[in-house]
């Protein structure tokens, strides 16, 4: 029985979906943010980077969202949402990469800038720049990914679950998703699908 850890209005949204999409069987534990609990003890032991999602296995305790979702997309072949081949796996990789490591880390400038100033005027600055940075972003990914109807293609992959996430990072900044056709259209077509649907909507309550 796999254990995930997760919070509602975080990225834990996308490992959830693809937990559903897959039909796993696991326990979901929502973790407390707001009074603290991914700061206390018990948590700190399961993600010492007291971060939602974690996901607890029989072989241990896997962190970050490209790692979750290559797991369980490598553990439940038979569904293929993990790219077969290196060169469509290398794809897969990069632009789950490119999620967590730019777009994610350009959406946190808004909420968190105190992790990389503490100058009040540099975290003011750094806030201002986060609505331009994401449109780049979401203009890449509209340029060189969403091949179609899915990220990679044809086939629903781990990295549709991810970007999922995208439409609530624009919205929290301010940025139509109107103005990127193809995003909108993966949104539609995600909330579409039975698991994926529930989830979002799960999330949003």
């Amino acid at each position: 029985m796999l254990t995930f850890y997760y919070a509602k209005g975080t990225s834990a949204l996308a490992a959830h979906i693809l937990l559903e999409e897959l039909g796993v069987t696991y326990q979901a534990v929502e973790v407390a943010l707001a009074q603290g609990a991914h700061k206390q003890a018990e948590f700190l032991q399961i993600n010492p980077k007291a971060r939602v999602p974690a996901l607890a296995t029989s072989e241990g305790v896997i962190t970050e969202n490209p790692a979750i979702l290559t797991y369980l997309g490598a553990t439940h072949p038979e569904a293929e949402m993990l790219p077969e081949g290196a060169f469509a796996r290398a794809e897969a990789d990069a632009l789950n990469a490119y999620l967590c490591a730019t777009m994610h880390v350009a959406f946190a400038h808004k909420f968190r800038g105190a992790r990389w100033a503490d100058d009040p005027a540099a975290i003011e600055a750094m806030g201002a720049k986060v609505a331009g940075n994401l449109t780049d972003c979401a203009a890449l990914i509209e340029a060189h990914y969403l091949r179609g109807p899915w990220a990679l293609g044809d086939q629903f992959t781990i990295c549709d679950a991810y970007l999922a996430l995208v439409p609530g990072w624009l919205s929290k900044a301010g940025v139509s998703l109107d103005q990127f056709p193809k995003l909108a259209a993966h949104w539609a077509a995600l909330r579409a699908r039975p698991a994926a649907g529930w989830v979002i909507a799960w999330h949003e309550k």
